[in-house]
């Protein structure tokens, strides 16, 4: 956010790997100076992922029904357009003032607790391959997440009907993870999607046998071994799954599987042979390519996946001040049962 607290990784970037030898490396793009760009490496030959990324876009996540999976470049210039001060958001107040829709009180004043001020939900269009993209999903074709399946529509209905039973307040497993600041939905995946309010930020730290991405929201963080898979009971499904990577040829792939349903994709939760890939692929000084691909039979009627550019961002990481068992949920709770009571509910 723009209000930012006190930092809690002087420590952790010291650790940092930056030796970039002259191993050979084909020239990727034009530098600003004319010349080329070669891909930076570490010590052990790999390229060089480290630093601080963004991937916060104006881009949609999935593709508007009937439109093109390309925007023409004046449909980024309008896109883009803001007003000098703000990043255009049609339909919310914009830095405290009325947004396009209307100009009445009622606009001025809501959404004002969280107005442009602290939003950064991205500035600028997805360019991938000189192509300014209209969705970050690639496939299926139509650029949008494919229908859920019979058994995760069977499994959606059964989740309603078992909670219909509570109160949404009765206790705080019923409360979602990100109001429990257990983890913020889809910043670290996987797959890795931006938040769309803020801190769509990570930092990348690489060593010989592993890579750790740390996602600022809700500072969480993957540690994935460059290793042959290991094994692990489909009953064992951690935060954020079980994750492997290796090299192919400059893209780092990861695999993960045994991801924890809860964690749901795209408001899916995940069954247990989902797979998810990733390919990390650098493409120029200022520019990680991400892919993804979700496999999941049991809840999607077809794989799907997309490509997001990850930015570099030219500042800090701060501390989320957001956990577990903070005093807004307790409030929340309390408040509820001073409800009750004046209702007279048990």
């Amino acid at each position: 956010m723009n209000m930012r607290h006190s930092s809690w990784l002087l420590g952790l970037c010291i650790a940092i790997v930056g030796a970039t030898p002259p191993f050979p490396a084909a020239a990727q793009a034009p530098t600003r100076d004319g010349g080329q760009w070669v891909v930076p490496r570490t010590a052990e030959g790999h390229p060089d992922l480290q630093g601080n990324w963004t991937n916060s876009t104006l881009t949609p996540f999935e593709r508007q029904e009937g439109r093109a999976p390309v925007f023409t470049w004046d449909e980024v210039a309008d896109l883009e357009r803001g007003d000098g001060v703000c990043p255009p958001n049609p339909g919310t107040v914009e830095c405290g003032r009325a947004s396009r829709q209307g100009a009445s009180n009622e606009a001025r004043l809501s959404g004002n607790e969280y107005n442009e001020v602290y939003w950064e939900r991205g500035t600028r269009i997805a360019i991938i391959n000189g192509e300014p993209r209209s969705s970050l999903v690639t496939h299926p074709a139509n650029g949008r997440v494919p229908a859920r399946s019979p058994e995760a529509q069977r499994l959606g209905q059964e989740r309603r009907d078992f909670r219909s039973q509570f109160g949404q307040y009765d206790h705080p497993e019923l409360r979602p993870f990100a109001e429990r600041c257990i983890l913020f939905g889809s910043p670290l995946g996987p797959p890795m999607q931006p938040v769309g309010a803020y801190n769509s930020n990570y930092t990348i730290v690489q060593t010989a046998g592993h890579v750790m991405i740390l996602s600022e929201m809700v500072h969480d963080v993957r540690i994935i071994p460059i290793a042959e898979p290991g094994s692990m009971a489909k009953s064992v499904r951690p935060y954020f799954g079980n994750s492997w990577g290796r090299w192919e040829g400059d893209a780092l792939v990861v695999e993960t599987t045994n991801i924890k349903p809860e964690q749901r994709i795209r408001g899916v939760p995940i069954s247990e042979d989902a797979v998810v890939i990733e390919r990390f692929t650098r493409a120029d000084e200022e520019t990680i390519v991400y892919e993804f691909t979700v496999d999941d039979p049991t809840m999607f009627t077809e794989p799907w996946g997309g490509e997001i550019p990850f930015n570099r961002f030219h500042a800090n990481l701060y501390e989320y001040a957001c956990h577990e068992g903070n005093y807004a949920l307790a409030n929340v709770l309390s408040g509820a049962r001073y409800q009750e009571r004046q209702t007279g509910r048990n």
